[in-house]
């Protein structure tokens, strides 16, 4: 038996270079011990990045899983980030310790909205699967689906007081839903495109939403209370979709739509419109905690600042206002039978622009945060991977915002296009359209930042002292890594450079331009006049002129000879002494956009526009191998050093590597999100780094774990396997409509097939152990002695020699409780029978009633058919009607006699130590501040 080659795992080691991904939102989060305001949650790729802005560092990473973060929203408490995925899935973290217990799966597509209730105890979800999902957190699980918009979700908001809850969507409705009866009782069509944003204000009095125009609109709400019956019984009922034409403003006809008319719970009607300065759309829209502060922007550099006067102060302004209407009536009539005059309230005495604050770069996310003192706290995420915060003082008359700190060091403010490593491993160069970064790779720190022209390709001068940027503009740029300064800026070609390689024997460089040609440049040290040392230069040696484009240069390893990719889809081969003709190699559809020459010259590997890599032979230009590569444009190959493995990198989000003697794919490099533009590989092979247009730069890592090929393949189909039963329909539960307005939360996953082939093992399990019983006391009465017992299942003994029907519920309870219905609604009806009376056995007992209860319950309403048509098994719903009912009870009793208990304890407390506790200290406080401020005003107003 032959030896087999052994590969090694490259794997991921670390995210930099993103300070802000453009997908998710930025949120304020408040640390343990840290001031408000000082720490914001970022999404950066698939993590979550919670930065001090003050010290401008990463002060918690929140790692999530290979999908991109879509949103996060913080728990009102502030200890806990709800995190939206790409995939339509949702975690929770806890802020104390970075980690993840609680995640929920519902969600077809990416979620597009996270809110928490006032409690944090409920959650509610959009998405771009038009579904809204309300999830319980604390019992971690899903409570029901609403379904009615015909677009992506963009906005979901809780009513504080009221089971109510708001939402908006790309398909221009605004819908209120009743969550007692999961029904959406209001749809609002007053809006011409898409609703981008929404915000409750005047303590949920007044709805103001962002559309596609520069018309933010205002709707006045009124709680209705319901209509009874007994007042309906004499009034002819409404058609169902009554439109109710409201005059506004504008003397434009908006429409609402009661879709039950029974249930008048509140009524719209619109108040008015806001106009922004800006004419595109709302990008998006937030307000404070409290809703004092009203912010919103379109996608350019302005963020649009209106402040919400409370209601004592509007009638204030508006006593002032008709003061002044009625003096200057007498002044103008002198007539004692003058009409009263009225003066009208409108919009803009209640919400009045405050100020706009003008950030460095496009908007793309904002939120804000009041501050003691009336100081308003303003952070905002840019399109060009930048985090600003700004302060304003809301009780100035006219406030302006304060820049107080801006997050640019960590990354690039474009897409990095060339990457290179210095010949010791350590240091990284990062070259995108204005900024060249030196990062310590063992860090991940930058160790200079230099301003520099559009790079499209990059190296270290050997010495690792200065770097040779190729420019878009056809320059090459010297910079001195010590001082950081820019050294020269040569003009090499009249078009884009596009390639640059060092010479073999380092003595130099060739460069390949857009101006169809190659030019040679030695390495000089020159003394310029001023200078005490000398300092380096290229100088022009000779040029190849060619028929097309230059694409690519590259020496081969023992500098006899020269490749050129040009842009008539071949590769042109020469002699570097006499730059005379060797090769040409033909055979790509595309331009080869890259190619590399192997450690001994004897591979030459060219990857392309057509997703194609061509394997050749250096010898005779013949072509090896052909193999399809990538979904699209191959963009980088590079071989490691030393071995005939090579990796490419794809406009397809991958990273590969291939054996080039047995043309074979040896392991995919998975977690880029966009593009991948460039990587380069260490000197030693031992890592990788890799450029993408998620402005992402990642590190890959050599590790000791040998790939085995037919296992790899195998987990990839398994992988592709799991990611079709993630995009699943949902569960169909028997009894219910599936066109109904609420259904299931959740949805069934891989890891819901799991649990419950789990469960059922262990049922199985049960039945075979029952069995074995059964037989053995059989055996025990024929012989009419005490026979040994069989010897116990070896799971049973692993799990500490626990009873059948114990080991059932142990599995039950390891069942996640976002997953336990989806798993149970998988399971067979046979399994059912069994599963009820051991649900019996665990209430008589008292073990996990709550959890028994919520299992039997919905086995019951999905089975029921089947149950109470089947004989077996009716004296063993008698019997647990009667065990359920009894033990909830005892239960529910033990717990109504804690509470009494505690609330005793605390007054007997509060009495002895005249102290008070929990919500009622805190009013009181807030209640006592406020009369102290009111009196320092008094005193200070007589002084």
């Amino acid at each position: 038996m032959g030896l087999t080659k052994q590969y090694l795992r490259y794997a991921a080691s670390a995210v930099f270079g993103v300070i802000g991904s453009q997908k998710a939102n930025i949120a304020f989060v408040t640390m343990r011990g840290g001031e408000r305001g000082r720490f914001v949650a970022v999404a950066a790729c698939e993590h979550v990045f919670i930065w001090d802005v003050r010290k401008a560092e990463k002060v918690l990473i929140l790692k999530g899983n290979k999908h991109e973060v879509t949103y996060l929203c913080p728990s009102p408490d502030g200890i806990y980030v709800a995190v939206g995925y790409e995939d339509g899935a949702v975690r929770i973290f806890s802020l104390l310790n970075g980690e993840s217990n609680v995640s929920f799966n519902g969600h077809k597509s990416a979620v597009t909205v996270i809110r928490y209730d006032t409690l944090g105890s409920r959650l509610v979800t959009g998405s771009r699967d038009t579904d809204v999902i309300v999830w319980d957190v604390i019992n971690e699980c899903g409570l029901y689906r609403l379904k009615g918009h015909k677009d992506a979700v963009t906005q979901a908001l809780f009513l504080k007081d009221k089971n109510l809850l708001v939402t908006s969507s790309k398909d221009s409705f605004v819908k209120w839903w009743d969550l007692d009866t999961q029904h959406c009782f209001k749809t609002m069509l007053g809006h011409r495109s898409e609703v981008w944003g929404m915000a409750l204000l005047n303590q949920e009095s007044r709805l103001i939403t962002g559309s596609a125009d520069s018309e933010l609109r205002a709707w006045d709400i009124n709680y209705l209370q319901e209509v009874s019956t007994e007042e309906e019984a004499g009034e002819p009922k409404e058609k169902k979709g009554k439109s109710l034409l409201d005059d506004d403003d504008d003397e434009e006809e908006e429409e609402v739509v009661d879709e039950s008319p029974e249930e008048r719970i509140l009524s719209c009607k619109k108040a008015g419109s806001l106009l922004r300065e800006a004419r595109d759309r709302v990008v998006s829209m937030t307000t404070d905690a409290k809703a004092k502060v009203l912010a919103c922007h379109g996608s350019d550099t302005v963020l649009e600042v209106f402040s919400v006067l409370p209601e004592d102060e509007v009638e204030r302004v508006m006593a002032k206002k008709l003061k002044r209407a009625k003096k200057k009536a007498r002044d103008a009539q002198h007539a004692e039978d003058a009409p009263e005059p009225v003066v009208e309230r409108k919009l803009a005495n209640e919400i009045v622009r405050l100020t706009n604050i003008k950030a460095s770069a496009n908007i793309r996310w904002v939120d804000c945060l009041m501050c003691a003192g009336g100081e308003l706290k303003v952070a905002m995420l840019l399109q060009n991977n930048t985090v600003e915060t700004y302060s304003l003082k809301t009780s100035d008359k006219n406030p302006t915002g304060i820049k107080t700190s801006r997050l640019t060091l960590g990354g690039h403010r474009t897409d990095a296009r060339t990457l290179a490593f210095s010949s010791d491993n350590i240091a990284v160069l990062s070259a995108s359209g204005d900024t060249v970064k030196v990062w310590n790779r063992s860090t991940l720190q930058v160790i200079r930042t230099m301003a520099c022209d559009y790079a499209l390709c990059s190296l270290f001068v050997p010495g690792d002292r200065q770097i040779i940027l190729g420019t878009k503009s056809g320059k090459i740029q010297i910079f001195d890594l010590a001082s950081g300064t820019l050294l020269e800026t040569v003009d090499a070609h009249n078009g884009a450079l596009w390639s640059l390689c060092l010479s073999p024997d380092q003595r130099g460089i060739v460069t390949g331009g857009a101006d169809k040609t190659v030019k040679f440049w030695e390495f000089e040290l020159i003394k310029d006049e001023d200078a005490a040392q000398k300092r380096l230069t290229v100088k022009h040696v000779r040029t190849l002129q060619l028929d097309e484009d230059v694409l690519c240069v590259k020496y081969s390893p023992d500098q006899r000879l020269l490749a050129v990719s040009l842009l008539d889809c071949t590769v042109k081969v020469f002699y570097t002494d006499t730059l005379k003709f060797f090769l040409s190699l033909y055979g790509h559809k595309l331009p080869v956009l890259c190619l590399d020459i192997s450690h001994d010259s004897a591979l030459i590997a060219t990857g392309s526009a057509d997703r194609n890599v061509k394997i050749w032979g250096l010898d005779f230009g013949d072509c090896h191998r052909s193999m399809f590569a990538h979904d699209d444009s191959v963009m980088f190959l590079q071989f490691v050093p030393k071995t005939h493995l090579f990796f490419t990198a794809g406009k397809d989000k991958k990273i590969k590597q291939w054996d080039a003697d047995k043309f074979e794919h040896i392991q995919t490099l998975e977690g880029h999100h966009r593009e991948v533009w460039c990587l380069a590989i260490s000197p030693n092979g031992d890592h990788i780094v890799s450029s993408s247009h998620d402005k992402s730069l990642r590190l890959w890592e050599r590790t000791r774990e040998p790939i085995i090929l037919e296992e790899e393949r195998e987990m990839e189909r398994e992988a592709e396997f799991e990611e079709g039963m993630d995009k699943g329909d949902e569960p169909v539960v028997p009894g219910e409509n599936k066109d109904a307005e609420a259904a299931p939360a959740a949805k069934k996953t891989i890891e819901t097939v799991k649990a419950a082939e789990r469960v059922m093992e262990a049922l199985e399990l049960y039945r075979s152990e029952s069995r074995k019983m059964e037989e053995h006391q059989i055996a025990c009465q024929s012989a009419g002695k005490h026979l040994p017992p069989p010897k116990a299942n070896p799971i049973l003994v692993a799990f500490g020699n626990v009873s059948p029907s114990r080991y059932v519920l142990d599995v039950i309870k390891k069942v996640r409780s976002s997953e336990l219905e989806v798993s149970l609604l998988v399971l067979p009806f046979p399994y059912i029978p069994d599963l009820l009376s051991l649900f019996n056995c665990y209430v008589q007992d008292g073990l996990e009633v709550e959890l028994v209860c919520r299992c039997l319950f919905f086995l019951l309403r999905i089975h029921f058919g089947q149950i109470s048509s089947n004989q077996m098994l009716l004296t063993v719903i008698d019997e647990l009607r009667i065990n359920t009912i009894s033990k909830v009870r005892e239960i529910r009793d033990v717990l109504g006699f804690n509470s009494a208990g505690l609330q005793f304890l605390q007054r007997e407390v509060e009495s002895k130590e005249e102290i008070m506790f929990f919500a009622d200290a805190t009013g009181l406080l807030k209640e006592k501040r406020r009369k102290r401020k009111k009196r320092e005003r008094a005193i200070l107003t007589i002084a």
